[in-house]
């Protein structure tokens, strides 16, 4: 076993026992290569990566590379969901020197931590046009030795580079419309009109993408918009990148149809398409999108969710040494399960075929509607989907005592928020409580138990061992879960811990905090950090939104629920920061424009006066919540606590001169400076029902 033994992220332990010397990133493996002056081979990937695994399997586990790396380096492995800010710096690097990026990221640092040379994968051989990796390690010993000087100015040159700024504030446009605008027609211009999805393969899920197509619907009543949105979701839910039988989506497809995903399950891509999938839904009412919104959900519950309470990060791509045989299929074995007759039809409903359409087995997808299948062996719909539905149970029971992916069971905060922020929402739409339970003791969890000895947040616990210091991104997507699920709850605490959140995010001064004090954006890390060889806003969304986008989100909806100017004025200037890079690349910040959305508003308060048992409260909770309005706050409160708070409470000024009844409900909407009248009883439920403008 080498270093990594004692490491508590199981990308790390994947590696303890390769032959390579690795060391976890840390004081220890700096002062080792500073003192050798030795470079530093830095290897960043994480658990359920397909190609990390490869890499491994035909270089780490190898004596001959390994022995390379022994003497000549000072090798390095980094889980980058353990550190996304080492992963962002180095694969900004990495994307300098290749022009794409990718994991797992090798990286060849100088023993002062400037990258002189990178690259993703290296086969074990010359392959493809790539040299091997020991090639590639022989080349960077030989310009280590004979050239160093030279290596050291190709360093120093490339670490200016990195801290040149992406765009500079003062030649952005303003935060307006036209951003959004300009985003749509951009995001209409790579639509694929046949698949659904943008761009060609392979095709990611884009669900912030998919959000602000909504948004700019309902702005400029443009059915072509919700038409982009509604294709690319009912070509996921068909695909095979969606699991038929357990729910769930796999990161990405390589195809440009869907078909054939990349296997590995991330709870980010889950939490944000639930969203994604509820939003559809609000806008078209179309069913097969709320029974996505539970089966993705479910599956979180049933198979991501920690004892303690938390979500599990990813479910790995391979088991069994092969990438994605838990998940095929061959008629024979559906046959076996299910009796000739369903089993034939099961394997026409779901493209499985002696073939296969994957290495020689059958991914399950829908090539066809139901109902099409349902009219051509002359059945009723409905009763064609109740075999199925049986039928799916019992190969998702069979499916499950096969040997399983591999688990990443960290706790990432940021990604425990998204999932947080689906459950509240998708809890409250649907009127489904144990969701809105799931994220009441996911939020418990993490604000109680996923503390440092200093009781700071930290940004990731497994197994009872906290690791890390909460990064803006872990602050801002919890306070985000937690605005949501105040709004599924009226439980004031949540409001409260959120708030706590965007004042760390804030800090008490310029630099104790996250904020870019020359521009508003946000730094990944705060003074407390670690200090890197650079620190640069955190502008871009990857599969993930990007610190600055998702602070300014949550800082936007908590001052519109909490009257805070102070949270309303670092939103807006942090999307001043971003507006240049909006105009000019829309498709790298969609959840800034998200946000840009919620700012330029008019913003609608709808605060709900009467006692959250009875049926009229009920009723018009249920009302306001069924329809999309993305530019919203709700509170609610008793009439009694509405007329008489707690002192302090952070919701006071929406309650503030907007008074209820003993006996019924009351709903005060206002949007911007306007404000309907109070309407009280049956009229607040049919002022909820009909959504009148002020």
């Amino acid at each position: 076993m080498n270093a990594l033994a004692n490491a508590t992220s199981p990308y790390l332990l994947q590696h303890a026992d390769n032959p390579v010397h690795w060391e976890p990133w840390g004081d220890a493996a700096l002062a080792r290569a500073r003192r050798e002056q030795k470079p530093i081979f830095l290897s960043v990937g994480y658990s359920a990566c397909h190609w990390c695994h490869v890499m491994a399997h035909e270089s780490f586990e190898s004596e001959a590379t390994a022995a390379i790396l022994n003497e000549h380096f000072v090798s390095i492995k980094v889980d980058r969901e353990e550190r996304p800010d080492l992963d962002a710096v180095y694969m900004a690097a990495v994307q300098l020197l290749t022009g794409r990026g990718g994991w797992p990221m090798s990286v060849f640092l100088t023993p002062t931590l400037e990258p002189f040379f990178a690259g993703t994968y290296w086969p074990p051989e010359p392959r493809m046009g790539m040299p091997s990796f020991p090639q590639v390690l022989r080349a960077v010993i030989e310009a280590w030795s004979q050239r160093r000087d030279a290596v050291g100015r190709q360093a120093a040159e490339i670490t200016a580079a990195l801290a040149r700024p992406a765009a500079s504030v003062a030649d952005g446009p303003g935060v307006s419309a036209a951003l959004l605008e300009s985003a749509a027609a951009a995001l209409a211009r790579s639509f694929d009109p046949v698949h659904g999805g943008f761009g060609a393969a392979p095709k990611f899920p884009h669900a912030m993408d998919l959000r602000l197509l909504l948004r700019t619907a309902a702005r400029s009543g443009r059915t072509g918009d919700v038409e982009m949105v509604t294709r690319t979701l009912a070509g996921m839910a068909a695909g095979g990148i969606h699991d038929q039988l357990g729910g769930g989506f796999a990161r990405y497809s390589v195809d440009d149809r869907w078909l054939v995903p990349h296997f590995e399950k991330m709870l980010y891509d889950n939490a944000l398409l639930a969203v994604a999938f509820l939003e559809a839904f609000l806008v078209t009412g179309h069913e097969p999108f709320a029974t996505i919104v539970r089966s993705t959900l479910d599956y979180l519950l049933r198979e991501m969710t920690d004892p303690a309470g938390g979500f599990w990060s990813a479910e790995d791509a391979d088991s069994e040494g092969e990438e994605g045989v838990f998940y095929v299929w061959s008629p024979a074995a559906i046959c076996d399960l299910l009796g000739e007759t369903d089993g034939e039809l099961f394997c026409a409903v779901y493209d499985v075929t002696p073939e296969g359409n994957f290495e020689g087995r059958s991914i399950l997808n829908l090539p066809r509607p139901i109902a099409a299948v349902a009219a051509e062996r002359g059945l009723a719909p409905e009763a064609l989907e109740r075999r199925l539905a049986v039928a799916r149970a019992t190969l998702h029971a069979a499916r499950g005592r096969r040997i399983r992916p591999g688990i990443d069971d960290k706790v990432l905060v940021a990604w425990n928020g998204l999932a947080i922020d689906a459950l509240a929402r998708a809890g409250a739409v649907l009127g489904e409580p144990r969701y809105v339970a799931a994220a009441e003791r996911a939020a418990g969890f993490l604000l109680d138990q996923c503390r440092d000895d200093a009781g700071r947040l930290a940004h990731q616990w497994r197994r009872g061992r906290t690791g890390g210091l909460a990064f803006a991104d872990d602050l801002a997507c919890l306070a985000e879960g937690l605005v949501s699920l105040y709004e599924a709850t009226f439980d004031e605490r949540w409001i409260a811990a959120a708030s706590g959140l965007a004042d760390t995010l804030l800090g008490d001064t310029p630099t104790d905090g996250f904020v870019d004090p020359d521009c508003g954006a946000f730094f990944q890390t705060s003074a407390a950090h670690e200090r890197l060889i650079l620190r640069q806003p955190d502008l871009l969304d990857n599969a993930t939104p990007s610190s600055t986008g998702m602070a300014a989100t949550v800082l936007l909806r908590l001052a519109a629920l909490t009257g805070q100017d102070r949270y309303r004025k670092a939103g807006e200037r942090a999307l001043e920061a971003v507006a240049a890079l909006a105009a000019r690349a829309p498709a790298a910040v969609p959840q800034s424009l998200l946000a840009i959305d919620f700012a330029i508003g008019p913003v609608e308060e709808r605060v709900v006066v009467g006692d959250p048992q009875t049926i009229d409260t009920r009723a018009v909770l249920a009302a306001l919540r069924a329809r999309f309005a993305p530019r919203a706050v709700t509170a609610a409160r008793p009439s009694a606590a509405a007329a008489a708070p707690e002192p302090g409470l952070p919701l006071d000024h929406l309650f503030r001169g907007r008074p209820g009844t003993p006996t019924a409900v009351t709903l005060h909407v206002c949007r911007g400076e306007t404000c309907l009248p109070p309407a009280v009883g049956d009229a607040a439920v049919e002022a909820a029902l009909g959504g009148r403008s002020p």
